[in-house]
């Protein structure tokens, strides 16, 4: 029976969106959620409903924040795009250019687009580390930049599910002397509105949504790992509860540990499907955003064990075919079913987020497939 009031606007051509969506609380255990669509600028679906805890006695509401987990690489894909942009980075040039400690173990030639692209062979450390050193970003970067890699870079990618954002956050504050969360709240966040943070202010925790999961086993279980996803899942101590601690919505790896809703990364993606503008700013540049864009490999990735086209940090749809019919598409999702994306094709920026992680496994998330659809359906 569905339990939770929908509130928000919906374009009327946008129906089947708001009846996905409502749809979405028929799912046994569901929780809270929201989901947008901005076309042209416009918001032309955004709702919200259920609950923001466990227990039911808080209702989602319009500013309700979420983690939305991977979804947060989407974000940082658009900051390492701007900083290319103005010219404190270049995706052809070696990580180790800006950070000279990285070139350790032989990895002096990664590029930075290889490194966003999962091609580093640094998915996971060769030896596990505690929560308590996953929640020290220096730590962690450190001891990425030193890892020998775990295959040949620039052969294969292996998603960089929870590395990632602690060696970005050491190749971005040696350019810019600030963490990706902290750049990305002076450059866009803060100036133009967007209510996305990587690093969560105390004050702000009210706003936060409690996280929970299913129960399912994540990927299957243990046991069906190959070797890298060993060294990204099991090596790394990350769980469905982190999202409740302080210390990580404090630290707010942009691996992970984005805290937003549907209607910020709509607002984001919507930009960059149209004119790449908010608020009448301009966020990227066209010819920054297509390099970003620009398939830098196409594999059945080592670690998600799927086929995979990766840009620079964002997942491109031309393999996936996730995102919609159109391969202009690209975007990211987060573990346990929150996502977004834009597509330039149609001009659309899509976003969800939501409190109750699933794990199907064997089936794409039913929320993620019906939304989807009912988005295309409209358009």
């Amino acid at each position: 029976m569905r339990n939770a009031e929908i509130q928000g606007v919906c374009d009327p051509a946008f129906q089947s969106v708001a009846d996905a969506f409502a749809a979405t609380f028929d799912l046994a255990g569901e929780l809270g959620g929201s989901v947008c669509v901005v076309r042209g600028g416009r918001a032309v679906v955004d709702l919200w409903g259920g609950h923001a805890d466990v227990a039911r006695n808080r209702p989602w509401a319009r500013d309700t924040l979420v983690n939305v987990w991977s979804t947060t690489k989407g974000v940082m894909a658009l900051c390492i795009a701007r900083l290319n942009d103005q010219g404190l980075l270049d995706n052809a040039r070696p990580v180790a250019d800006y950070w000279p400690a990285f070139a350790a173990e032989g990895k002096g030639d990664i590029t930075v687009a290889q490194l966003f692209s999962h091609q580093a062979g640094l998915c996971g450390p060769a030896q596990p580390v505690t929560e308590a050193q996953l929640l020290d970003t220096a730590f962690m970067g450190d001891l990425m930049a030193a890892e020998a890699p775990h295959w040949p870079p620039g052969t294969r990618s292996g998603y960089h599910a929870l590395t990632i954002g602690p060696l970005a956050d050491g190749l971005v504050r040696r350019v810019t002397g600030k963490a990706v969360g902290e750049y990305f709240r002076d450059e866009i966040g803060g100036p133009l509105g967007v209510d996305f943070h990587m690093g969560l202010p105390e004050a702000e925790d009210h706003r936060a949504a409690e996280v929970a999961h299913d129960g399912q086993p994540w990927s299957g279980g243990p046991e069906h790992f190959n070797k890298y996803q060993r060294l990204a899942q099991v090596n790394v101590a990350v769980h469905a509860g982190l999202p409740n601690l302080r210390a990580w919505r404090a630290q707010g790896t942009p691996s992970a540990g984005g805290q937003g809703n549907a209607r910020s990364i709509a607002q984001l993606y919507g930009a960059l499907a149209t004119d790449r503008r908010i608020a009448g700013a301009e966020v990227v540049s066209a010819q920054a955003l297509a390099a970003a864009t620009t398939p830098q490999i196409e594999n059945e990735d080592l670690v998600l064990r799927f086929p995979l086209s990766w840009g620079v940090g964002f997942a491109l749809n031309g393999v996936m075919r996730a995102y919609g019919p159109n391969a202009e598409a690209f975007g990211h999702h987060g573990w346990g079913g929150s996502f977004g994306f834009a597509d330039p094709a149609v001009g659309l920026g899509v976003g969800y987020a939501m409190n109750l992680m699933r794990e199907p496994n064997e089936a794409p998330d039913p929320r993620f497939v019906s939304l989807v659809e009912a988005v295309y359906a409209s358009v």
